[in-house]
């Protein structure tokens, strides 16, 4: 089955797993086999006065809407594009007196949406609302119970004059967003700023080792009048070559966890047992539990017990990072690092944790060299753990490929940042903002590298004149959050 812009993949059913996407024709690495609007999206709750509510970038100045004085625009071309969606949630806020919450705002956007174009299937989706999962039935009491709140709140927010749908029906829809909702992230890809309702995106099973990847693509500002300057939108994108009749899969985690926490999660939250072969098989847990090889192999119960401290100083790290004290963190981090040296293998996940935590802080705090040390050991191990064209491997790389052109390290700098930007080109596409910024420091260290090849002397020389007339460019403060994941989770 395919539709509007959609020729390009199949709809079909799978024994165990229900619906799933199949491609209908081959695919390199970096394809788009589609881009999909948002049925329906809004801004997180804490973020609504500094993001824009059409095509949800940040922006230090936004315009307000002169109406309900509650939503954002970037300038008058995003007002415009938002206004369709925006016009009844405009006077229920109006009528309300406030804003509800970022779900029963969603799903009042999908169902007006619905009371516009009717129930059946949307332009360019291959599915309708109604036939997407809900997993309500699935639901534990304390999921019931706030399904039961948010479904109130809908009702006092719903206004009497719009079309009144059936209790049953509002609950699937709450069940929708629960399971379905894809994060959307700011420009950079940084940050976790909204949730949004892609149906066509919703119908991708979950693989640990997937064969495409999902950006979120925020349009190009720089059309400032054209279509394209608010054309918000997710990408599926081709992580590997695929044939015709493949199935088309997404991971829903991070793949760095093994296979028993990544299985826990997807129940959890996505309530099925995966079956992919990663799982199955425990495939990469070894590198992801390794131990010190070598004649001095360390015991069980010392492999325990730095396991343990690691577990423990991770959660002390946690604390100190979101009360800002970042000497702190990196006192832990050093501490932590001389117990797991001898005991932990170089790909042991709880070792690979500890230091992009310390290459991070140290960034921030400007210690460059102690950084890009431990940066490059922590790009080594993901180099072994993840798949070669991982979003998450490609920013990882990036930054320690910053980090070491801070510290003045150039060629090695200038490799990371030339070796990230082949991951990102096939993750992001070459227009996406992040690989954009990329391509500029990539032509910037190969002009520095070029000079340092001629003259190593007058290259440090150069470097020092440039650093006491500029400050050097502060890396920005470390987030105590995970790089947003695809499907977006009501905590």
């Amino acid at each position: 089955m395919t539709k509007g812009g959609m020729e390009s993949v199949e709809v079909f059913t799978t024994e165990g797993k229900g619906r799933g996407l199949k491609a209908q024709k081959e695919f390199l690495p970096g394809d788009v086999i589609f881009a999909e609007p948002a049925y329906a999206a809004v801004v997180f709750d804490s973020l609504t006065h500094v993001i824009c509510h059409t095509c949800f970038k940040r922006q230090e100045r936004l315009h307000r809407c002169g109406q309900c004085k509650f939503a954002h625009y970037c300038d008058r071309t995003c007002q415009r594009a938002a206004w369709l969606n925006h016009k009844n949630e405009c006077s229920a806020i109006k009528r309300h007196g406030k804003a509800p919450t970022e779900n029963i705002r969603l799903a009042a956007r999908i169902l007006w949406k619905i009371e516009r174009e009717g129930g059946g299937l949307s332009e360019g989706c291959l599915v309708s609302m109604e036939e997407l999962q809900n997993h309500v039935d699935s639901f534990g009491e304390e999921e019931k119970k706030e399904l039961r709140a948010d479904v109130e709140s809908f009702l006092e927010f719903w206004p009497p004059h719009c079309q009144q749908f059936g209790m049953q029906f509002i609950s699937h829809i709450f069940g929708v967003i629960s399971c379905n909702g894809f994060t959307l992230s700011d420009q950079r890809g940084l940050q976790a700023v909204g949730v949004g309702i892609f149906p066509n995106l919703c119908q991708a099973n979950h693989d640990c080792w997937p064969n495409c990847t999902v950006v979120f693509n925020n349009g190009n500002h720089e059309a400032v009048r054209s279509m394209f300057h608010t054309q918000m939108r997710i990408e599926l994108r081709a992580l590997n070559k695929i044939s015709p009749g493949d199935e088309l899969t997404v991971s829903y985690v991070d793949f760095l966890n093994l296979s028993e926490e990544r299985r826990k999660q997807l129940k959890k939250q996505y309530y099925f047992d995966c079956t992919c072969e990663h799982c199955k098989k425990q495939l990469k847990d070894d590198l992801m539990l390794a131990v010190k090889a070598g004649e001095s192999k360390p015991s069980a119960d010392m492999v325990k017990e730095v396991v343990q401290l690691s577990k423990d100083t991770l959660e002390k790290i946690s604390k100190a990072r979101m009360e800002g004290n970042y000497h702190e963190v990196v006192k832990l981090c050093r501490d932590c690092l001389t117990k797991q040296e001898p005991v932990l293998g170089d790909t042991n996940i709880y070792l690979l944790r500890i230091l992009s935590i310390a290459s991070e802080v140290l960034s921030y705090l400007q210690m460059f060299e102690e950084a890009a040390d431990y940066a490059k050991r922590m790009v080594d191990g993901y180099l072994k753990i993840y798949h070669p064209n991982n979003a998450q491997l490609g920013m990882a790389v990036m930054r320690a490929g910053v980090t070491h052109w801070h510290a003045g390290l150039i060629e090695a700098g200038h490799g990371l940042i030339c070796k990230a930007y082949a991951i990102l080109l096939i993750t992001h596409g070459p227009s996406h903002p992040i690989t954009k910024d990329l391509e500029v420091m990539r032509v910037q260290t190969e002009m520095e590298l070029r000079m340092f090849q001629q003259n190593e002397f007058m290259y440090y020389k150069m470097r020092e004149a440039a650093l006491k007339n500029q400050k050097i460019q502060v890396m920005p403060e470390p987030s105590n959050e995970n790089a947003p994941s695809l499907f977006h989770k009501k905590e």
